[in-house]
């Protein structure tokens, strides 16, 4: 197995720390809204790996953090007139909603900053005492940039650069402008916690460093987040870690592709923001897991209308070529080396759309076979179901889907049939225009229509 390390920045054979075990740990959610898409891409690509790691016979321990103090947090539950508790609570609560709906797993541990405080300021103390960390005159406490030697290697920045480079904040109480804050002095009426250095609380950074360092050890073998993390997040963990343990932090650095709306980047300001549960009020949960499932965990993905309906086509496919067969008590078959196929491309840097190529292969395969060869087809259909399951995909039973996608379509029978009257009328006139204008009003629904000798025949493809 190779995956490509953000660190290096190549793909490197992947041997863990302790032969059969793999330790992986990823930036979970700051809980003081609704997931996002680009939530959704790193919760479903990190629970592919996962799951494939699995499947391949690893024992994993995954874990996945909650941010529930933070500047945001603080201010969004003085917005809405609600304790800071019951407004994490609420969140994390509708983040396991949604994660569940994409049929995402759940991580081995979910730490919270909050149960972490003594861990938090035990590392500090050791920073401190190491002279990597300081104590203003503020009641804040910083990190010493420059005392890191190594600090910049995810990046592949230099500090001079950084500095150059930087819209640094002026604060009085640094030592230099790129050093970074580790607990942040609370003022009047904030949330805080008791510390050596007054009332405070933890910065963003730290907790994370503290929160894997707990669960996992001083160095595991997997590090995880979206690709809005490596600067400064995860270089400042590596920073806060190395100095801390003395050790090597992370042995690799996985990174998720960013989420694109209609080829724009995804913003408030642009409109084009959207939460998971605005996503699965209007699609169904397996499509949109699809439509990220279906690029590489690295590439960035276009969410758009089309790429929807080019999902749901595909997830069409497979469940069409599993209605009908009796897969569910039957044993698998894999005359055409499909798993060992499957296995390669997720092997490759966990190859996702690869492997799901392989996935269409068996779908044809399994095609021919329910009327060649029911008996083949069955240990077919078993065999693609238990494949996709990897990818947590064709679980559902294939005619829940298929009616799923028929009940989609505003139309009835009567009325399609109407339309389809309609436009041969139109034909029959020459008025191509119209007659091309029904056609497409019926394809943004999903309704494809099929025109042969015999008449026009028309078959749902799911908008």
């Amino acid at each position: 197995m190779h995956i490509y390390n953000t660190l290096t920045r190549r793909k490197e054979p992947f041997t863990p720390l302790v032969a059969g075990k793999v330790s992986m740990y990823v930036c979970g959610m700051t809980v003081y809204d609704y997931c996002h898409l680009g939530h959704a891409r790193v919760m479903v690509a990190f629970d592919v790996i996962t799951r494939y790691l699995r499947h391949r016979g690893y024992d994993v321990t995954y874990v996945r953090n909650i941010t529930d103090i933070d500047d945001k947090i603080l201010k969004r539950a003085e917005e809405n007139g609600e304790s800071i508790s019951e407004l994490t609570e609420r969140m994390i609560q509708a983040m396991h909603e949604d994660e569940a709906r994409l049929n995402v797993l759940p991580p081995s541990h979910e730490p919270r900053a909050t149960g972490h405080i003594d861990d938090i300021i035990a590392m500090i103390e050791t920073l401190i005492e190491k002279g990597f960390a300081y104590a203003a005159s503020n009641g804040d406490v910083y990190y010493r940039v420059r005392k890191f030697a190594d600090y910049g290697k995810l990046n592949n920045r230099q500090l001079d650069d950084m500095r150059s480079g930087a819209r640094v904040e002026v604060d009085v109480h640094k030592e230099d402008p790129l050093d970074f804050v580790l607990w942040k002095a609370a003022k009047p009426g904030e949330a805080h916690w008791h510390s050596p250095w007054g009332d405070g609380r933890p910065g963003w950074h730290i907790e994370c460093s503290a929160m894997s360092t707990c669960c996992l050890g001083d160095t595991f073998d997997i590090h995880g987040g979206g690709p809005d993390l490596t600067f400064p997040h995860h270089e400042n963990e590596i920073a806060q870690s190395e100095a801390a343990t003395g050790k090597t932090y992370v042995n690799t650095w996985m990174h998720a592709g960013a989420v694109r709306v209609n080829q724009e980047k995804m913003s408030k300001s642009l409109g084009n923001f959207f939460t998971i549960r605005d996503v699965l009020a209007e699609h169904d949960p397996e499509v949109v897991r699809y439509l990220l499932v279906a690029s590489h965990y690295r590439s960035p993905i276009n969410y758009s209308v089309d790429s929807l309906h080019e999902a749901r086509k595909s997830l069409t496919r497979f469940y069409t070529a599993l209605e009908g067969v009796e897969a569910f008590n039957g044993l698998s078959s894999d005359s055409g080396g499909y798993a060992e196929r499957f296995a390669t491309a997720m092997d490759d840097d966990f190859n996702t759309p690869e492997a799901l190529a392989v996935l269409f292969d068996l779908a044809r395969e399994l095609n021919r076979a329910k009327s060649e060869s029911p008996e083949k087809a069955q240990g077919l259909a078993v065999e693609l179901k238990r494949l996709a399951s990897v990818l947590g995909l064709l679980q559902q039973v294939p005619q829940t889907f298929l009616k799923g996608a028929q009940q989609q379509v505003a139309l009835s029978d009567a009325d399609i049939e109407a339309k389809i009257a309609q436009r041969k009328e139109a034909k029959v006139s020459k008025d191509f225009a119209q007659a091309d204008a029904i056609r497409d009003e019926l394809a943004g629904m999903g309704i494809i229509l099929k025109d042969s000798r015999e008449g026009t025949t028309w078959v749902i493809e799911a908008p």
